[in-house]
């Protein structure tokens, strides 16, 4: 039996927790949160123990893997404790706020022989699955071109405080919610990025961006553009995929589109339980590595969506393009825009 801990229990807690109850394997044991109320959202109903200090979670509950739910800059600290507690992680993303954070929690799960997988949802949701599953028939031909837009919403009061220190966050909306669209991006565009601009907006008096646009070319010429706007007259969230012989258009809220030949068709319609099942076959996925699967997310992969945004911040500041591969891990927060 694998016990499990959760540290954060805001946010998307309660549907780490579901899915934990639905593998045989594995208990969740303990949450921790800094309010213990909300710890006892999440943990009562199943039975685990709270705590409010996770060293003490760490030194006390027995775990065999932990889940890192919690602001952005938090993530290094947890993740060198629970390696150092010969605990495996599982952390949300952004994976850390700089390259080097990235780097450091690499190295020492690596040092400490604990499996560090990064929680990039976006490849676990059934719509994106859907899209995955078309670009590999071939039906399409080669993906020529990717555009990904999405709205957020950060206005003062909108989210938990948190999301608006630079510190804390790691950025705004870019980092935030971008983060989302340039991993499935790059991931459905098949490269690393080579090269990249971008723009940021600060609006509604917040210390963070709120808007942002990227546009990058990735290593094999697929070309892909992300925009993130907040407060939008019309809720979106779309990635268009531009393949020789036709397109898919996927969104949680309208499902999975496939156009080719003048007709369109669904492959995938959007169900209620979509997000939870990500989080499931996320949890699935992240079990199957401590059996001693690979992960479908690379730590590489991760790592380079960090090093990407950090890269628009460069690039939004100076108006130059900007080649994010072997960025230097000094890149800091006094350079986000």
């Amino acid at each position: 039996m694998i016990r499990l801990g959760i540290i954060g229990a805001g946010a998307v807690a309660h549907f780490h927790a579901e899915s934990a109850g639905r593998i045989s394997n594995v208990q969740l044991a303990a949450v921790c949160d800094l309010q213990r109320d909300a710890a006892d959202r999440v943990a009562s109903p199943r039975g685990a123990r709270i705590y409010t200090d996770y060293l003490a979670m760490f030194r006390e509950a027995g775990l065999d893997a932990v889940i890192i739910n919690t602001p952005h800059a938090l993530h290094l600290e947890m993740v060198l404790a629970a390696a150092e507690h010969g605990v495996h992680v599982l952390v949300e993303k952004p994976m850390a706020t700089t390259v080097a954070d990235c780097d450091h929690m690499i190295q020492a799960c690596r040092d400490a022989g604990v499996a560090l997988v990064i929680g990039q949802i976006q490849h676990f949701l059934p719509e994106k699955l859907a899209a995955e599953d078309v670009l590999a028939g071939g039906e399409l031909g080669r993906v020529l071109m990717i555009r990904d837009y999405r709205t957020t919403d950060y206005r003062p009061g909108t989210r938990p405080d948190w999301f608006f220190s630079e510190a804390m966050a790691g950025g705004g909306a870019l980092m935030n919610i971008g983060g989302h669209c340039l991993d499935r991006s790059i991931w459905f565009g098949g490269a690393p990025v080579e090269s990249l601009n971008a723009s940021t907006l600060k609006r509604f008096g917040v210390p963070v961006e709120t808007d942002g646009a990227i546009s990058l070319t990735l290593r094999n010429g697929v070309h892909v553009s992300v925009v993130v706007v907040s407060d939008a007259a019309q809720r979106m969230d779309e990635v268009l995929i531009v393949c020789e012989r036709g397109t898919i258009s996927c969104s949680p809220h309208h499902g999975t589109l496939v156009r080719a030949n003048g007709t369109t068709r669904t492959v995938w319609e959007p169900l209620p339980e979509d997000i939870q099942e990500g989080f499931f076959l996320q949890l699935q996925d992240f079990i199957k590595v401590l059996d001693g699967g690979t992960p479908k997310v690379s730590v590489d992969h991760a790592r380079h969506i960090v090093e990407v945004v950090l890269a628009s911040y460069a690039a939004a500041r100076t108006g130059e393009t900007v080649v994010p591969d072997g960025m230097n891990a000094e890149l800091t927060l006094s350079e986000v825009p």
